[in-house]
Parts: C-alpha cells; sequence; structure tokens
C-alpha cells in the first residue's frame, strides 16, 4: 500500500513569504527553507521582521487570499489522487494553509500551527513533532504504508530519503547538484509519471 507525500509550498502552491514579501516590500522575507537548512532559526528571525515592521497574521492572510495554485496544481493533485492515498506534509502552518487547501479541492494536510495574541501578533510558533516530515513518514512506514515523497528544499530531504522513492519538483540547481541519487522533475506529467512509475 503506497502514500504519497508531498511538500506544499514551490510544489503545488508558490512560496507564501516569497509573496508576502513582495506585497509588504519586505525583501528580506524572501528567504525559504530553500536557503535556510534550519527551519527553527528561520522562523524566529521572520518573527523578529514582522515585529520589527508592526505586521501580523492578517496582513498575511491578506498577501494568500490573493495567491492561487501553480499552474497545473490541481489538476496534477487530482489525478495523483485518484490513483493513490495522498498527504501534504509541510512546514507551513494551519493559519496559512487553510484557504489554500479550499483552492486544492481540500486534500489532507498536516502542517504546524502560529501562536497568535489577541492584536494579531503572531507570537511564536508550535511545531507538530520534530522534524516533521521525517517522522511522519516513518510514522506512515510503521503502520503499513511504503512512502512516495517529493519536495523542493532542504527541509524535504529527509523524508525523500527515507521514502521507497523520492523526487526533487522544481529544486534548486544547488540542491539538485548537491543531491544527484535523487531524480528531479520540472514538470506534473513528468512527476506524476514517475510515481506511477514507483508504485509498480
Amino acid at each position: 500500500m503506497y502514500i504519497t507525500c508531498l511538500d506544499l509550498e514551490g510544489v503545488l502552491v508558490p512560496e507564501i513569504w516569497i509573496a508576502f514579501a513582495k506585497e509588504s516590500g519586505i525583501p528580506e522575507l524572501t528567504r525559504t527553507t530553500r536557503d535556510e537548512p534550519d527551519y527553527d532559526k528561520l522562523m524566529k528571525w521572520r518573527l523578529g521582521i514582522l515585529k520589527e515592521h508592526g505586521l501580523g497574521l492578517k496582513e498575511i492572510q491578506a498577501t494568500i487570499a490573493k495567491i492561487e495554485p501553480l499552474d497545473g496544481a490541481k489538476k496534477f493533485l487530482d489525478e495523483l489522487r485518484s490513483i493513490t492515498q495522498v498527504i501534504i506534509i509541510s512546514d507551513t502552518f494551519s493559519q496559512f494553509a487553510t484557504p489554500l487547501m479550499e483552492k486544492l479541492g481540500r486534500p489532507t494536510i498536516f502542517c504546524n500551527s502560529l501562536e497568535v495574541a489577541e492584536n494579531g501578533e503572531i507570537t511564536g510558533f508550535k511545531m507538530r513533532c520534530p522534524q516533521s516530515k521525517l517522522t511522519t513518514v516513518k510514522a506512515l512506514q510503521s503502520i503499513g504504508y511504503d512512502t512516495i515523497a517529493s519536495g523542493d528544499s532542504f527541509n524535504d530531504l529527509a523524508m525523500i530519503e527515507a521514502s521507497k522513492a523520492g523526487f526533487l519538483f522544481r529544486s534548486t540547481e544547488q540542491i539538485k547538484k548537491d543531491y544527484p541519487q535523487f531524480p528531479a522533475f520540472e514538470s506534473y506529467d513528468e512527476l506524476l509519471a514517475a510515481i506511477k512509475e514507483a508504485m509498480n
């Protein structure tokens, strides 16, 4: 029995923080898990910048409301879900992801949660579990699933490596060069074909 585990940002939807960086005019916020392997460090740094500029959840959610899935993402996801179970495993937060899940046809997502003050300031974040992507994949394997995983960033590498089949999707040139053992794809058709082949 197979279950496919997909990253969200960069794979199915644009990077939320990059969209918000453009909207808010704060270029530092374009830094993502493609650039910084330590997610805890990255998030604490982001929250510091938000505080400095007096920005909170409401402003980020206003940007997210304008984000559409990547071209072809919903069709890809619909086709994939017609042949296998799919879980999106993301380091994003439920307060960010929920509107995007509506646009993708409500797939299952495992993500984290933000701590938000009454005034809307994001005061912290709660990760679902340590190394959430790897931990989730191993948990699924422990209950009898073979996992297939795909993502684009540093924080996806552990789940890709631990899975029966793993693929990079629209990743950076540096990550592709550093991890040549993982097949890398640029189109949904290629990724879908690779997943189907891995299931046979």
